[in-house]
């Protein structure tokens, strides 16, 4: 054999080899940085190992046509003396090789067809949460079926120190949130999932669970828990300017574990509903409110009210205008800016606690005290 055929065989073998070292490297199911994971769900098991026969039937093709070429170039060569036979279409040859990429996909079929039927089966589940993405955050609701449904929003916990390379990044660089998502172990939970403003996606890897969250539209999708543990995922849409900045943690947790963070979050939900009815000094006020800042609001507005993404707090003429004014911009938004609509994200309760904290902090000292029933007029005149 020449030179030029032993390194054209050298070229066609050694990707199919890299190729089967890759399957035989991840064939054990582990964690693998070339290869797709498992996960921890009984469906993410099989689509993991159905992802693993297809590719495994498409090397075996891939080595067949391949060597089978290769063999024919190299000793089939006109160098070698070999003359072209010359012939018609051969019948047998056209009923082989209709029937067999036939077979093959009906072998390919039947499991695949399996796998989504349990991917799309979302009936008896235990548990229902609706999803729903914001610009850029996750807000979860828990479905009960007594009707006392708990709510909260899941915003980005990695500090901006971090983000802006002052401090050294954390292990879990910008998948950490301030509020995860919490289910109870072995628990089929079906996801409900929505988007408020643009095209977001919501997937955790681990949990075989990725789902397009568009406004307007529901879309469902389920899973059920297994092992407890911590499972991180992201938003999978680009979804803005700040698409990098929407993480998901699931905490799952055993049931008992669930039961009592669950009747926590009622408690506070019931707490909230007591407040609303309160009268507030100002240093609650900027205590609280200084809080709902520093996880709603720092990020655009920056540390110290000085701007950055959004306009300036410090000396506007929106903090130190009417308060009218001011209650319209949290609750509504500005169009057609990053401003976002915080009246539904936001209780009145904490409404009321960021506007006066940024009508009184800065250097603004306006000396404005909002309450939570004026927050609570401004959207009833509306």
């Amino acid at each position: 054999m020449g030179f030029k055929a032993k390194r054209l065989l050298q070229l066609a073998v050694a990707p199919m080899l890299l190729l089967m070292s890759v399957i035989a490297f991840a064939a054990d199911g582990g964690l693998s940085s070339i290869n797709m994971s498992p996960g921890v769900t009984e469906v993410g098991r099989q689509i993991y190992d159905l992802h693993m026969i297809i590719l495994g039937i498409c090397v075996v093709i891939g080595v067949l046509v391949f060597g089978v070429m290769f063999y024919s170039i190299i000793y089939h060569r006109k160098s070698r003396g070999v003359t072209p036979a010359t012939f018609h279409e051969s019948t047998k040859v056209e009923i082989a090789w209709t029937i067999v990429p036939f077979i093959i996909l009906i072998a390919m079929a039947v499991p695949a067809t399996t796998t989504l039927l349990d991917i799309y089966d979302n009936d008896e589940a235990q548990l229902n949460v609706i999803v729903k993405g914001y610009q850029w955050k996750w807000k979860y609701e828990y479905i009960n079926e007594e009707g006392d449904n708990v709510a909260f929003f899941s915003n980005l916990r990695t500090p901006q120190a971090e983000i802006y390379n002052t401090e050294a990044k954390g292990e879990n660089y910008l998948l950490e949130v301030d509020e995860p998502l919490v289910l109870p172990a072995n628990t089929k939970i079906r996801f409900l999932v929505t988007a408020n403003d643009v095209i977001h996606s919501w997937w955790v890897p681990q949990l075989a669970v990725k789902r397009d969250a568009i406004p307007g539209f529901i879309n469902e999708i389920s899973t059920r828990t297994a092992d407890e543990g911590v499972y991180r995922g992201q938003c999978a849409e680009l979804c803005g300017k700040d698409h990098g900045f929407m993480p998901i943690v699931v905490n799952v947790v055993s049931k008992e574990e669930y039961a009592e963070w669950f009747a926590n979050k009622q408690a506070e939900a019931r707490e909230v509903n007591d407040l609303m009815a309160q009268t507030f000094v100002m240093d609650d006020l900027m205590t609280r409110g200084k809080s709902v800042y520093e996880r709603n609001c720092l990020a655009c507005h920056g540390a110290n009210g000085e701007g950055g993404v959004g306009t300036a707090i410090a000396g506007s003429t929106v903090a130190t205008g009417g308060v009218s004014g001011h209650l319209d911009i949290g609750i509504n938004g500005v169009p057609g800016t990053a401003m976002q609509a915080f009246g539904g994200q936001l209780n009145d309760v904490d409404m009321a606690a960021v506007i006066t904290y940024q009508r009184n902090a800065f250097g603004n000292n306006m000396g404005d005290l909002i309450q939570p029933i004026d927050v609570y007029n401004h959207k009833k005149g509306q």
